[in-house]
């Protein structure tokens, strides 16, 4: 089994320099915690960013430097200031960050942003190629790098690649905002598996790549090419056991062994044993919403002016990005708030809001968990927060109640806290009175559902949960009935095809030879495929039928001078070396009238479906809508057309973006089945795209070669992955 390598912007160590000497230390954020148990051992490596630019580094240190890194099975990739300062600061921080929580006045979407972006994503990408053998497994995180997989898969096709966003992901009206949405898109699809932390980010992103790339998704399942990417949801969980056995450890201290912090509170506690501590930690950050929470803290103490003297706010506010002009703009907005209203309402001897500005030691995270009655974290949009895990973790006693915005990705996890809009300051002010007021009863029932929650799905729960799916996804690249067709089997049916004494090729057009358009009749081959479709005709003892859904006046006017054999409307007519269209089947049309107006209700409730008719079907097209209207349109027809026919006498086909409704007794099976029957064949091949070239490979005898264009579940026995693949199989027969 190969080895893992994670990458990410900043390795999960931290690099000092001291007297010309280097040392690595780890990190004790979330995402090293979680990856212990993947980051394990020998059998993987780390690879980002030291967070030293390459002008910070002697040249005489660098070697020390990957020697300190590589003791924690880490690697460096060498950034420069300006890379910094247009790939991070930039395109990350000015462009992706803001757009994705939904801060759309503040995206840049500056194009040297995004060509630093690139560049840097390709040095990752390089960086991993560096290291990466073809059976190792690679996980990608974050919004930083999300180009890194499709680069790294034009290297290594067949290299297992997962994706993980920390961040959310926006609905398709934020997100078509972005100027290079198509190559983030294509970018992310080079994973075999991309893992977001809520549904709510993996149907945004679904509906984004069936909309602006118009891919199909079945479930969460995404075809591409000649691979299925898998979409799923893993929310990011904790270290429980770190933070409940610090909170257990910290409630046996003894006077001597707590530290400032804790005795101040204490002093607090014990001054008015009634007041209530309301807990805020967050980056300062505007998608956190902490101006908006000291706006309804006021607006609560307006309302409820009983609790004045009675309740302390304490924010920390931890330092974030504080080159970035609109964290300036919030730093100070935020200062001048917290002095107004300390201003307004403070007395001798209560200072409403108690306001940090800087990170804390873990120590006092604690002290702050453990002594705050209640925790208030209302993000405006927040990918998961999971300060509010931890502070149900650290309640050992199962008091303390959760205020949480149902913004944030843990609201969906987290029922049992209070959920509330952090916009509507009427509701949270009521919940902040629920809250003091809660029942210690009810506190200890809501959280000891948490904390059971919680603790089942810990973060490395989270690490092993996406990578056991990352390798079941791997297998399942085998778990199709049909075979890809692999070279020496192309060479195998080449072989018997010209053996064979007398053969029989049936040939799907839509899909197969050509690719689908918006308008069907722009469709029409081009010079390539008629002088391919004219060398396999020309092929002694061979008998080609272009075999297809289209209806006979087309394919007359693209094919009929050729002279091809042709089946078309599903096996209703019949043309055999350049003759006039005959009928193969008898069949009634008398049902069309009763079932157009239907179909032309939906043409006129569907904006861009239209009605193609045939001389004995009628088609609803749905190829020009909008994928998940367009879908839904068709999943209600099918239910009507489906009550309305009530009889054996029609069927409805479901093919790509389109509904056709014909009669029961045409299919193509039944068309092949009945050439077949004429002559003494010992060469069948037949190759399509749709399901209704199902029948085709079902009836046809075991013998016959039956080939799917695509990775879907098939009847036929092999796969191929394009049109180009078919071309290039059926040139073969040629030679």
């Amino acid at each position: 089994m190969g080895k893992t390598i994670i990458i990410s912007n900043r390795l999960p160590v931290q690099l000092q320099i001291d007297n010309g000497e280097i040392t690595a230390i780890p990190s004790v954020g979330g995402l090293a915690t979680g990856m212990k148990s993947v980051h394990s051992g020998g059998d993987s490596l780390w690879i980002g960013w030291s967070g030293l630019t390459d002008e910070e580094i002697p040249d005489r240190l660098a070697p020390k430097i990957d020697k300190a890194l590589a003791k924690h099975g880490s690697s460096k990739v060498n950034l420069t200031e300006s890379e910094i300062d247009g790939y991070y600061y930039g395109f990350s921080n000015r462009t992706i960050w803001p757009l994705f929580h939904y801060f759309l006045e503040y995206s840049e979407f500056e194009s040297e942003y995004w060509e630093a972006y690139k560049k840097v994503n390709q040095k990752f990408a390089d960086a991993i190629l560096e290291k990466a053998d073809d059976g190792d497994t690679i996980w990608v995180h974050d919004y930083q790098l999300m180009l890194v997989p499709q680069m790294v898969r034009e290297k290594k096709p067949d290299i297992s690649i997962g994706f993980f966003l920390h961040i959310p992901f926006p609905s398709f009206e934020i997100f078509r905002t972005l100027p290079w949405r198509e190559e983030i898109l294509n970018g992310l699809l080079g994973s075999d598996l991309i893992g977001f932390h809520t549904y709510d980010y993996e149907r945004h992103f679904l509906s984004s790549v069936r909309r602006l790339l118009g891919l199909e998704v079945s479930f969460n399942d995404i075809s591409l090419d000649d691979r299925v990417i898998k979409v799923d949801s893993f929310p990011m969980g904790i270290d429980y056991k770190k933070f409940s056995e610090a909170a257990k450890k910290h409630n046996q201290n003894k006077e001597k062994d707590k530290s400032e912090l804790q005795k101040r509170l204490d002093t607090h506690k014990k001054s008015a044993p009634d007041a209530k501590f309301f807990l805020s930690i967050d980056r300062l950050d505007y998608s956190k919403g902490i101006a908006k929470r000291i706006y309804a803290f006021e607006y609560f103490l307006n309302k409820y002016p009983q609790y004045k003297e009675k309740v302390r706010l304490i924010v920390l506010a931890v330092p974030s990005r504080s080159n970035v002009p609109q964290y300036q703009l919030l730093k100070r907005e935020v200062d001048e708030l917290v002095g107004r209203i300390n201003g307004e309402f403070s007395t001798v001897s209560w200072t409403p809001i108690w306001y940090f500005y800087r990170s804390m030691p873990f120590e006092n995270l604690i002290d702050l968990y453990t002594s705050s009655d209640i925790a208030w974290l209302t993000p405006l949009r927040d990918g998961m927060n999971l300060v509010a895990k931890e502070y149900i973790a650290t309640r050992t006693d199962q008091t303390g109640v959760l205020i949480l915005s149902e913004m944030a990705g843990s609201a969906n996890e987290m029922n049992e806290s209070l959920l509330i809009n952090p916009n509507n300051f009427e509701q949270i002010a009521d919940a902040l009175h629920t809250a003091i007021n809660m029942p210690v009863e009810e506190q200890k029932q809501r959280n000891a559902i948490l904390q059971k929650r919680l603790e089942r799905y810990n973060v490395e729960k989270w690490a092993n949960d996406f990578m056991n799916s990352l390798l079941d996804q791997k297998e399942k690249d085998y778990s199709y009935v049909a075979r890809r067709m692999s070279v020496d089997q192309m060479n195998s049916v080449t072989k018997a095809y010209k053996k064979a004494k007398k053969k029989l090729l049936f040939i799907d057009y839509d899909g197969t030879l050509a690719g689908f358009h918006n308008d069907p009749q722009k469709a029409a081959p081009d010079k390539e495929l008629y002088a391919l479709l004219d060398a396999i005709s020309a092929v002694e003892n061979t008998d080609m039928y272009l075999i297809s859904g289209r209806d006979k006046d087309t394919f007359t006017k693209w094919f009929l001078p050729k002279k091809y054999n042709m089946i078309v409307e599903h096996g209703v007519w019949i043309s055999t070396g350049g003759e006039d269209f005959k009928v193969l089947e008898n069949v009634k049309k008398d049902w069309m009238e009763k079932i157009r107006p239907v179909l032309e209700s939906f043409v006129d409730r569907t904006p861009g479906s239209f009605i193609e008719e045939k001389n004995y079907s009628l088609a609803w097209h749905y190829r020009n809508t909008d994928p998940d209207f367009g879908q839904k349109r068709a999943t209600e027809l099918n239910t009507v057309l489906t009550s309305l026919i009530g009889t054996d006498e029609l069927s409805v086909l479901n093919g790509n973006k389109v509904m056709e409704i014909k009669s029961s007794n045409v299919n193509k099976g039944r068309a092949a089945m009945r050439i077949f029957g004429e002559d003494e064949y010992d060469f069948v091949f037949a190759i399509g795209d749709d399901w209704t070239d199902e029948f085709m490979f079902q009836e046809l005898p075991e013998t016959a070669v039956t080939v799917k264009v695509g990775r879907q579940k098939t009847q036929a026995g092999y796969y191929v992955d394009s049109i180009k693949n078919v071309r290039a199989l059926l040139k073969r027969f040629t030679k």
